[in-house]
Order: C-alpha cells, then sequence, then structure tokens
C-alpha cells in the first residue's frame, strides 16, 4: 500500500504536470471508485484547472479551481500513471483525467477511491486522522505526548492512522529497525531514551525513503527514474532470511494481527 513517502513523490512529480492545464476529458470505467454519478463528475471537471495538490496522511487531495477539490486514497494496490494513450499501461484504469494529449490514469483502485467534495467535506472525512510524522510542529515532545498512556504493541500503533497519519507497515518496520527497537514491543515498556529514538528514526527514515522515491516500484511515467527508488534500501522489510546489514543475522518475519512483520532480532530489542 503506498504510505507517506509514495504519496509525497507523486505529489512533487505530478505538480508540475497537471497544476495549470484544462482538464480537457474524464473517464470514469468504475462508478463505486468516485462519489457521483460519472455524467456529474465529468460535468463538473470539464474545463477546470487543478490549482495544487497537498497531501494528509496517505490522501492525496487536488485542489480545483473552482474550490473543489478530488480527494484520493489508493489503499491496497492503487497507483498512478501519467502518459498519453499511445503510451498507456496495458491494463484498465478507473478513472483518467485528461489535458489535452497527456492522460493521468488512476490505476487500482478496487479498494480506493477518487472523491469529489468541497473543502468543508474533505477536512471532515480526514478529521480522524493523527498527527503528520514530517509536520514542524511535530516534536520529540508532542510524540513523547503520544505515547503517553498509549497501550499495545508499537507496530500496531505506528500503523494506526488515527495515531499518526501516513505510516504502514513497511516504514513502522524500517522506522523500528533504524531505532533498534522491535515492532512487537509493548509501548508502556519503552523508555524515554527509546521514544527519542523512534522519533529521529521516523524522521530520517522518511526523509530518505521521500529522496529516494518510495518503495513502490511502478514509475509514474516513461523515464522516471525517482519512484521506487527506496526499495533496494528498505533494511528489514520484505528481506526475510536475507543478511541483516548491520550484523548479518538472518532478518526475521512473523505476523501481528494478519501483518507482516520484519525484523532483526539479534539488532533489535
Amino acid at each position: 500500500m503506498p504510505e507517506l513517502p509514495e504519496m509525497e513523490t507523486y505529489r512533487t512529480l505530478l505538480v508540475p504536470r497537471v497544476c495549470g492545464p484544462e482538464i480537457t476529458a474524464t473517464q470514469v470505467n468504475r462508478e463505486k471508485t468516485i462519489n457521483l454519478a460519472s455524467e456529474e463528475f465529468s460535468r463538473i471537471l470539464a474545463g477546470n484547472r487543478l490549482t495544487a495538490i497537498e497531501r494528509r496522511g496517505k490522501h492525496l487531495l487536488f485542489l480545483l479551481q473552482n474550490g473543489q477539490l478530488l480527494l484520493l486514497h489508493l489503499m491496497l494496490g492503487g497507483f498512478l500513471y501519467w502518459g498519453t494513450s499511445t503510451d498507456k499501461l496495458d491494463r484498465t484504469a478507473q478513472v483518467t483525467l485528461s489535458f489535452g494529449e497527456h492522460i493521468l490514469y488512476f490505476h487500482g483502485l478496487r479498494l480506493g477511491y477518487l472523491h469529489l467534495l468541497d473543502k468543508d467535506e474533505a477536512a471532515r472525512k480526514l478529521s480522524a486522522l493523527g498527527p503528520e510524522p514530517l509536520a514542524p510542529a511535530f516534536t520529540p515532545a508532542q510524540f513523547a505526548r503520544l505515547l503517553t498512556g498509549k497501550r499495545g504493541v508499537l507496530k500496531t500503533a505506528l500503523v494506526d492512522q488515527h495515531w499518526l497519519a501516513g505510516i504502514g507497515n513497511c516504514y513502522a518496520d524500517e522506522i523500528c529497525f533504524h531505532a533498534g527497537i522491535l515492532p512487537t514491543r509493548k509501548i508502556p515498556e519503552l523508555t524515554d531514551a527509546e521514544s527519542t529514538r523512534l522519533y529521529h528514526s521516523m524522521q530520517t527514515v522518511l526523509q530518505e525513503a521521500i529522496k529516494y522515491g518510495g518503495y513502490m516500484e511502478t514509475p509514474l511515467y516513461r523515464g522516471d527514474l525517482l519512484t521506487g527508488g527506496f526499495d533496494k534500501r528498505c533494511q528489514v522489510y520484505d528481506r526475510e532470511g536475507e543478511p541483516c546489514p548491520q550484523c548479518g543475522h538472518a532478518i526475521a518475519k512473523s505476523e501481528l494481527s494478519s501483518r507482516k512483520v520484519f525484523a532483526c532480532t539479534n539488532c533489535q530489542t
């Protein structure tokens, strides 16, 4: 599932491509992906323009010239592609937005959605999300306050979007490895020093993942050399049986509430 770095990579790469040009056509191949009748959806978007793209957690907000916005959540299996009708991928897109000859394809949205909302509706829909881990206002002290009184297992908390927005399975494991803490640790057992390490590891891992384009391998467009560059830099995620890059001990895979967990049981405590 795309996480914060993947969505931030999409945002960065799409802004200079889709913000400004007129939306010349739309196509909806799966009505459940949108929240309006396809005719109404297309009517509102035709001739409209995107003025900006923002990110909130794992969501992208495509701001429209008319004051509305498109709220995107890719969920599991969703991804974007930017190309032309002759440059498209060999699979059906649930929705497409055309900007002249170039087209933004929304693929894999069987579980995800692209909803046309006004700003108040979007704010209500996103209101339950936790703080942004890379926001300037999100300090070590605020993270410590979040941990205070929190029960349960560390990884379960890190992937809880109501507690902290944007982190999923991959980056929860990578953050815990960087901090030298097992994802299966009980939160009340964490020391102040471990809490501080976790905070700084969160900043380091997420910033590095953004720098290298996240871990999703499908490029956004032909010639895209950024998207997916972090995949080969993952230290533990999806590395079961491979040697730990720090100690050489085999990376272990386990399950926690039906989620895969990857860790070095020798380096992480």
